[in-house]
């Protein structure tokens, strides 16, 4: 097998040729990791291990000799730089953890290493996962694979490159309002983020605890339920979100067919709801003539498509900017020099300590985030701004489950525009919020959301599909997505200067 059909390998298709001894877990990641230095100009990866990742190969390869078969055993993947890991530095694309090197594996790490995945290295994100671009990391930005220029969205922009790029057949991110759907649909890659809950957040470097889950990022459906199959599951005694529901296996649930599906039609039966608020004029006509194509192609599956409303789209962003960044100002309190994290070099006393490694150690849009979020938690504030944006989220929750009386998925566009150059908002924050507006609801409800390559818009880059499902029905959305990419080949694209 030569070294271009390896990176050019999805997980299941690598998976296979390891199990049938045509290449090794170790060829694969050696090739794999020659690659990303080779492309180290992405500014996908922050760190590498590579004596780890090859024991970590030589043991797969010795389950293998073993007679061991199992769905990602050997695979090379990548965690995004937000799960702390025993082998390999963690910073979460801060200075403020410049070096840091955790005593532990995050559970979903973990759980990956145990269904025999191999980790190549920790990937470029937004600073504590804050942005939609992978601009704010301290770091430097990440690319897009697509165009170089541009950002590869965030704040998983490191995990959708490195996948776009071939430089992994997948990777971990972590979605807070939009972080794994918005990079993936950026990217033209695959990207699930599961109902809140069903992964663990123990080791997860914590934004907005409420809102913050792990999700797989590959190239296709399948791939992705592979993934989400090791990496769901309860994890009751380290994580206190963790919902206490069995594991599932994803790749055989999203092959169940519908009561009404034939050959022809593998969606009959199937409705798809389609929120006004989402087509509206706020998104670019590029964007909705790929996503109105791919809907067609729904339609020829089988599917019925429905109107639905979700009147309150347009308050997520409000009230997911007061919600987020009051869990941030929380959570990253703990970060003042003293224990772990940067301390400044001089200071007078405790509190000009406090001040400086604080100030030194976070980027602008950390600290504009805790500035808000510390304003609205503050006396006299809390009811008028995060109590009330907690009472309008529960709202929005009702909004989708008012859709799915009339519906069984919710589909429309990811982003209102396809990527933006590097740079193009960093002075503009705002900008950069709106185009959250069609992410932040299913974070704010906890449902489950993916994004699916659909085709291309301006400047010939991918515009993905949103597909949003009713709680626990990951294996239907993976299963829907499934079926569209059997009959397309978007998902199959990549981009040139990378083969």
């Amino acid at each position: 097998m030569s070294a271009a059909d390896i990176h050019q390998m999805g997980v299941a298709e690598l998976a296979a040729a390891i199990a049938d001894k045509k290449t090794s877990s170790v060829e694969a990641a050696q090739h794999l990791l020659a690659r990303a230095k080779q492309h180290s100009g992405l500014g996908a990866y922050l760190a590498f291990n590579e004596d780890a990742s090859l024991a970590q190969a030589r043991a797969a390869d010795a389950r293998i000799a073993a007679g061991e078969r199992t769905p990602l055993l050997g695979v090379p993947l990548a965690h995004k730089d937000i799960f702390v890991t025993r082998d390999f530095t963690t910073t979460a694309g801060s200075k403020m953890l410049e070096g840091y090197q955790s005593p532990f594996d995050a559970t979903v790490v973990r759980q990956l290493a145990e269904a025999g995945a191999v980790t190549l290295g920790k990937l470029n994100c937004d600073e504590f996962a804050m942005g939609s671009g992978n601009d704010n990391s301290a770091y430097g930005p990440a690319h897009n694979p697509w165009d170089v220029s541009r950002i590869p969205g965030g704040s998983s922009g490191g995990s959708a490159a490195v996948v776009a790029a071939r430089l992994a057949p997948a990777a971990t991110g972590t979605d807070t309002g939009g972080s794994i759907r918005q990079p993936a649909a950026f990217c033209g890659i695959t990207g699930i983020k599961p109902t809140y809950g069903r992964c663990s957040r123990y080791g997860m470097v914590a934004f907005a605890s409420s809102l913050d889950q792990a999700g797989p990022m590959a190239r296709s459906a399948a791939d992705c339920a592979a993934l989400l199959t090791a990496m769901a599951g309860p994890d009751l005694d380290r994580d206190s979100t963790s919902l206490d529901r069995p594991a599932e296996d994803y790749s055989a649930g999203m092959l169940k067919p519908l009561a009404d599906a034939t050959a022809a039609q593998p969606l009959k039966g199937l409705r798809i709801g389609l929120p006004k608020e989402f087509f509206g004029a706020g998104c670019a006509p590029d964007v909705l003539a790929a996503v109105r194509a791919a809907l067609s192609e729904y339609e020829k599956l089988g599917a019925t498509l429905v109107d639905i409303a979700l009147p309150r789209t347009e308050l997520s962003i409000p009230v997911y900017y007061v919600i987020a960044p009051a869990e941030a100002s929380s959570n990253l309190s703990r970060f003042d020099g003293v224990k772990f994290g940067h301390r400044a070099a001089q200071y007078d006393d405790l509190i000009d300590m406090y001040k400086k490694s604080r100030s030194e150690g976070f980027g602008p849009e950390v600290q504009r985030r805790i500035m808000i979020g510390t304003y609205v938690l503050s006396h006299g504030y809390y009811d008028a701004y995060y109590l009330k944006a907690q009472q309008i989220r529960r709202l929005i929750a009702q909004d989708f489950q008012q859709a799915f009386s009339q519906c069984d998925v919710i589909a429309g566009p990811v982003a209102p525009t396809v990527a933006w150059k590097i740079g193009e908002k960093s002075d503009d924050p705002v900008a950069n919020y709106l185009a959250d507006i069609y992410t932040l609801s299913t974070s704010l409800a906890g449902l489950p959301g993916m994004s699916v390559p659909a085709g291309f818009g301006a400047g010939n880059m991918p515009v993905g599909l949103q597909l949003v499902g009713n709680y626990f029905d990951e294996s239907r959305l993976l299963g829907v997505a499934h079926a569209f990419q059997q009959a397309t080949d978007w998902h199959t694209r990549s981009p040139e200067a990378f083969a």
